[in-house]
């Protein structure tokens, strides 16, 4: 397993996000490059979970983003704490719509 989200990534439109379940975790949207765009999470205060989040996002109309993944995962908040410092380690910086993060209260990922 790694500690990079790797799940295929899906189209990001109606029909597709209405599959998904109100489950809790982490999810990804990218553009046509497979660049990630955005890195978010639904967690306990989301309404209807990773659904509720992804339609609430179509409905931002992200300019760029096409496809997304998804990560079920009940540590959700931590989850997207760890997915950001690694777009940040590997990139030096963080996903063009991920403005709500403050990048200095972000750890630093150390080689091993």
């Amino acid at each position: 397993m790694t500690v990079r989200l790797s799940k295929p990534w899906r189209p990001f439109d109606h029909a597709t996000v209405a599959t998904l379940t109100g489950h809790l975790g982490v999810y990804e949207l990218g553009n046509t490059a497979g660049d990630v765009l955005y890195i978010g999470a639904a967690g306990g205060r989301s309404r209807f979970g990773l659904k509720g989040q992804l339609m609430d996002r179509l409905a931002a109309d992200l300019d760029g983003a096409c496809c997304f993944r998804v990560e079920v995962n009940m540590a959700y908040h931590s989850r997207r704490i760890e997915l950001l410092e690694i777009y940040l380690n590997d990139h030096g910086q963080l996903p063009i719509y991920n403005t709500d993060v403050d990048e200095s209260r972000l750890g630093r990922v150390r080689p091993g």
